[in-house]
């Protein structure tokens, strides 16, 4: 039980990190189209949030938790190694103001603490090639349905008068709640598996099964961040790629919300924050590509390409510093 409770810890603070990113992709777009006030926002998205640990099932707990890492290296220590290196770079990317990753962050350096404690073989090809396939798939899918649902907005709205913003922003409310359901449960999902693969690795289970618990208390971590928020990850992604108007956080959420629910129920652990931010993006390319502030996404864009090796850089050393403690 001792070595299950700086896992439990982490596993806190790393939900809580995920959350606090999460809360600012969902609500940026509502916010900054006037579609509702923030505290209203930031309250709608904690109640569906922390509603979606609960539904649609296990799948994506599964692909985080036994997929990806041979038995033989699913220990404690390269659990809590692969957690300290996720939230130490999750930690120096809020700081910079870049929506970081924390599902890129956990799978690169839960990749480093295996590979440097166990060889390369430890590491499961098939589980990982099928997470990154999600992780870099899903934010072009993001771009792609955030452009083309802004288009076609344009054209049936065509002969509408501006009265139509209105309806737009009405409908980014239900959206908005859809999202945050869809973001808690994938992302709900990954601190289950955490949390189970640190109890199988404990020794306190003996095989891959959910306690009702595991899911309580990923809600209750979930709703924390959200709560909480962070403001300034609002700010980046709300005011700085370009004006944002009803039409486009509606064509962002749509896109975004199909995308997350799709991975929730087919087991991809998706990187929720790359949706959206890809979403606001397409959705603001769609009326003109010019009006996107390019270098805003371009300073985004090499904090997605540094996640990975940088925390599977973290990962392996604390990795190699516990094993020196131990």
């Amino acid at each position: 039980m001792i070595y299950f409770i700086p896992i439990l810890l982490l596993t806190v603070i790393f939900g809580y990190l995920n959350s606090l990113n999460g809360a600012a992709s969902i609500v940026a777009t509502l916010i900054s189209s006037r579609a509702l006030s923030p505290r209203r926002a930031i309250l709608l998205a904690a109640l569906f949030m922390c509603s979606g640990p609960f539904l649609l099932g296990v799948a994506v707990a599964g692909a985080v938790g036994t997929d990806m890492v041979a038995s033989q290296a699913q220990t404690a220590s390269v659990l809590v190694a692969a957690l300290a290196g996720a939230i130490v770079w999750v930690v120096v990317a809020v700081w910079l103001k870049i929506p970081s990753s924390t599902t890129q962050a956990f799978v690169g350096a839960l990749v480093g603490a295996v590979w440097i404690g166990f060889g390369q073989d430890a590491v499961l090809v098939p589980g990982l090639t099928k997470t990154l396939i999600a992780l870099f798939l899903s934010p072009v899918l993001g771009i792609i349905g955030g452009y083309w649902l802004v288009k076609a907005c344009y054209v049936a709205s065509a002969s509408a008068s501006p009265h139509m913003n209105v309806w737009f922003k009405r409908g980014q409310v239900p959206l908005c709640a859809l999202l945050a359901l869809a973001y808690g449960a994938n992302d709900g999902q990954k601190i289950v598996g955490i949390l189970v693969f640190g109890l199988v690795a404990t020794g306190l289970i003996k095989s891959f099964a959910v306690p009702e618990w595991v899911v309580a208390l990923s809600a209750m971590t979930m709703l924390l961040g959200t709560l909480l928020g962070s403001w300034r990850l609002i700010h980046t992604l709300g005011d700085k790629f370009y004006r944002i108007r009803p039409v486009h956080g509606f064509g962002a959420q749509v896109a975004s919300g199909t995308i997350l629910l799709s991975a929730s129920l087919l087991g991809g652990p998706v990187s929720s924050s790359q949706v959206i931010t890809s979403a606001i993006v397409g959705a603001g390319s769609a009326e003109r590509v010019q009006q996107v502030r390019w270098q805003v996404v371009r300073r985004i864009l090499s904090g997605w390409l540094l996640t990975l090796p940088i925390s599977a850089l973290a990962g392996a050393s604390i990795y190699l510093l516990l094993s020196r403690i131990a």
